[in-house]
């Protein structure tokens, strides 16, 4: 069982920067693939960003591309998700997942995919 928390969403111009985190509970953080996903309003949950158990392959969504960068410390049981050059359609409530990989190196970006989802952090990009 693995319980997430996140934290560090806001309100942000266009332009900025924000970094989301991650706080996951237990001691088999570092054996989970993680992923970020975001709805904006009034649509569906959609796949943001995934990070491998091993921390060695990324994957994101086109949009996100050169702006957004995940990461993990496993010895603090986070991931975080580096925001810059927000844009107004960045705007949403942003929740990690977590699964069990089938091996060290798997990434995964379908909701079905994962087992375990935090809450969620709102983030707001307005002038």
């Amino acid at each position: 069982q693995v319980q997430l928390v996140e934290s560090g969403g806001g309100l942000v111009q266009p332009g900025g920067s924000l970094r989301l985190s991650c706080a996951a509970s237990g001691r088999t953080f570092s054996t989970y693939t993680m992923g970020w996903f975001r709805q904006p309003p009034g649509k569906e949950r959609e796949f943001v960003a995934a990070i491998s158990s091993s921390g060695t392959r990324t994957h994101y969504v086109d949009s996100v591309k050169g702006r957004f960068t995940i990461s993990r410390d496993n010895a603090k049981n986070t991931v975080y998700l580096r925001m810059n050059s927000l844009k107004s359609e960045d705007t949403a409530v942003y929740s990690c997942a977590a699964r069990f990989p089938l091996d060290s190196g798997s990434i995964y970006t379908k909701r079905h995919d994962y087992n375990y989802w935090g809450q969620g952090t709102e983030v707001t990009v307005s002038a």
